[in-house]
């Protein structure tokens, strides 16, 4: 009973976020979405960023509730903690 309330409450007043006008992230990739793979839990999104292909998987909600599908454009926001770095051939 009381999550039904806390459901309808919510409803009643929907989310005031403030817009971000500044984040920690510094490596932003705005490109059109190719792909989206989504299964009953988790999905696949892919942006072609240039020349860089960025592949981000999320929950299903979060990819609905954003409208990802093919063509959308969209801006891939990238922060590691962990970078790993390769050397070529020579």
């Amino acid at each position: 009973m009381l999550a039904r309330f806390a459901e309808e409450l919510a409803a009643e007043n929907p989310s005031t976020s403030p817009q971000i006008s500044r984040q920690s992230a510094r490596n932003h990739f705005a490109g059109l979405v190719t792909k989206v793979v989504r299964d009953t839990v988790m999905a696949q999104v892919e942006i072609q960023a240039g020349p860089f292909r960025v592949v981000s998987l999320m929950s299903r909600e979060a990819a609905d509730d954003l409208g990802l599908v093919p063509g959308v454009l969209a801006v891939a926001s990238v922060k590691a903690t962990n970078v790993v770095v390769e050397i070529p051939d020579s």
